[in-house]
């Protein structure tokens, strides 16, 4: 049986397509020369997911 992505994975796949999209919009392959980077709350959203589903939701360790 295939395992299922978790809550967190899902939000993760979500708000990367969602950073990509508009990289794609912007025709940008990296945030870092938008001149939204800073403050860019798709940007925020996308790094708070990455660091959940490290972590699991958990505060501390993240689980590799």
């Amino acid at each position: 049986m295939p395992q299922h992505n978790d809550i967190y994975e899902e939000k993760l796949d979500l708000t990367l397509n969602e950073l990509q999209s508009c990289q794609k919009s912007r025709d940008i392959e990296s945030c870092y020369v938008c001149e939204m980077c800073i403050g860019c709350e798709i940007r925020a959203k996308y790094i708070r997911s990455v660091y959940e589903s490290m972590s699991k939701g958990e505060t501390g360790g993240f689980d590799f």
